[in-house]
């Protein structure tokens, strides 16, 4: 990634923003878009993609928001001329490349899977591929807007406003499991097009995914708003939560910490209520990450205050019926079998096409209990599960083989690994995203909205670590100033 060479900024004239003085040099927006400065803020398909995204899910367009957005993100870029990229971007593009090639794939036929046909599997491809290029669009869109026109505190907000959205969603879920509406869009399509399965299923919206999940009891609700699925729920809500507190209580003002702090505790009733062990992990996760990391830089004070709020919210869910329902899902692994046998063909559909895979996920034939047990009449949740639909790995592998997975898990293990001396506040959430995008593979599929959320934060990170980098020389090492400035830059202010 190229670097940005700044002037040195006048006392007290220059943006500071996460320690790091910004100079005039990385916040001056180019002439053509300062022109167009008073009727659109350049950065506005990124705000629309946040701020809008509740009314893109009540409109039935959530799956598509992000291709559509990343256009004029795309017409930014291609304007700027030259465009920057994060390290470790040629990983990311061989990615790309395999979903590309795997086409050729659809086709065939892999072990203990129906055979694929119609044209179907073509439009999966096709929407996967386009979803995997716009979240890359997306990346390098926030990577290369300048400071002033895009400040990082503008993400890290936008992120929080996600956070707060999810949190609602979530009780939504929980008080009105049942509750659901049709998209308005589906009055305006044609009947041919909201026939479709696909289609007709987003345009069905509801507040939560009513399952059975604890043995001997009635079914579950499970919130998903504003996404399709209570999975997607809780791994985004995982991810939102970190910046939520990033943006809202550490770096916020005192009311803006105030809420932070309330909406992070209201946060706890769906959560629990939700049934998401996956969630839960990495909930558990993402404290001792922040814990090791706090540890390390000293803060010891800090990390008290946060071994204090963990010990209090324990209290909080064992002393109310919540502790129940936590003690009773632990217990009731209902999806364990499934899950397991999901994995393990998977891996022998990567071993039968190690390269490029199959381009997409295939049916399996029969079931977790037998192969000769598909769906039927009367039991239409019976076999035929789809492989790769148990978790963003397994998708990997049977899409694109092991190259694939690799590229995917290489470009994230390689940005964590880069950035791991970036202590600030953004340095530490972004880094918490990325080994929770790691560990979630393993349950969660990353195509609605999470990967783009994963990606954003490679790019603040590469952000931050540029301008970190930039003011490093920019003040004279023997000077007080310069001091300053280094410990600012490391986070240690």
């Amino acid at each position: 990634m190229s670097t940005v060479t700044p002037n040195r900024p006048a006392r007290g004239a220059a943006p500071v923003v996460e320690g790091v003085p910004v100079s005039s040099a990385s916040t001056r927006a180019p002439a053509r878009f300062r022109s167009r400065s008073l009727r659109v803020p350049t950065g506005w398909p990124l705000t629309a993609l946040f701020l809008l995204y509740p009314v893109w899910w009540a409109l039935g367009v959530s799956t598509f928001i992000v291709v559509i957005l990343a256009v004029p993100m795309a017409i930014q870029l291609y304007r700027r001329g030259s465009v920057r990229v994060p390290p470790g971007f040629g990983i990311w593009l061989v990615l790309l490349l395999w979903v590309l090639l795997s086409v050729v794939m659809l086709g065939i036929t892999a072990p203990d899977t129906l055979p694929p046909s119609g044209s179907g599997r073509y439009i999966g491809w096709a929407i996967r591929l386009a979803n995997y290029v716009a979240m890359t669009v997306v990346m390098l869109y926030v990577l290369n807007l300048s400071e002033r026109e895009l400040p990082r505190r503008r993400v890290i907000r936008n992120f929080g406003f996600m956070g707060v959205v999810v949190v609602i969603g979530g009780w939504l879920g929980s008080l009105f499991p049942t509750a659901g509406f049709v998209a308005p869009l589906r009055f305006i399509l044609p009947q041919s097009i909201a026939a479709q399965p696909f289609v007709a299923g987003l345009m069905d919206v509801k507040f939560a995914q009513v399952q059975q999940v604890i043995v001997g009891e009635a079914s579950s609700p499970r919130p998903s708003a504003p996404f399709a699925y209570t999975n997607s729920w809780g791994e985004n809500t995982a991810l939102l939560l970190i910046w939520l507190i990033v943006g809202w209580v550490v770096l916020g003002g005192p009311v803006r910490r105030i809420l932070g702090i309330a909406i992070a505790l209201a946060a706890i009733f769906p959560i629990i209520y939700s049934l998401n062990r996956g969630l839960w992990i990495g909930l558990g996760i993402s404290a001792v990450y922040v814990a090791v990391r706090l540890a390390m830089r000293g803060r010891m004070a800090v990390l008290g205050g946060l071994a204090l709020a963990v010990g209090l919210i324990g209290i909080l869910i064992i002393a109310t019926p919540l502790g129940k329902t936590f003690d009773e899902r632990l217990q009731n692994g209902h999806s364990d079998d499934i899950r397991t046998t999901l994995s393990e063909s998977a891996i022998t559909a990567a071993n039968h096409s190690p390269v490029l895979g199959y381009g997409g996920n295939r049916a399996l034939i029969g079931s977790n209990r037998s192969i000769a047990i598909g769906k039927t009449d009367d039991c239409k949740q019976c076999g035929n599960r789809e492989l790769g639909s148990n978790g963003q790995l397994w998708a990997m592998l049977v899409s694109q083989g092991y190259v694939g997975a690799l590229c995917y898990n290489g470009f994230f293990l390689y940005s964590l690994w880069r950035y791991r001396r970036d202590h600030s506040a953004i340095g530490i959430a972004g880094s918490l995203v990325l080994v929770l995008m790691l560990f979630f593979q393993f349950t969660y599929g990353a195509m609605e909205a999470s990967l783009a959320y994963g990606l954003i934060s490679v790019a603040l990170l590469a952000r931050n670590d540029r301008l970190r980098r930039a003011v490093a020389p920019a003040q004279p090492k023997g000077t007080v100033g310069g001091l300053r400035a280094r410990l600012e830059a490391a986070g240690d202010h």
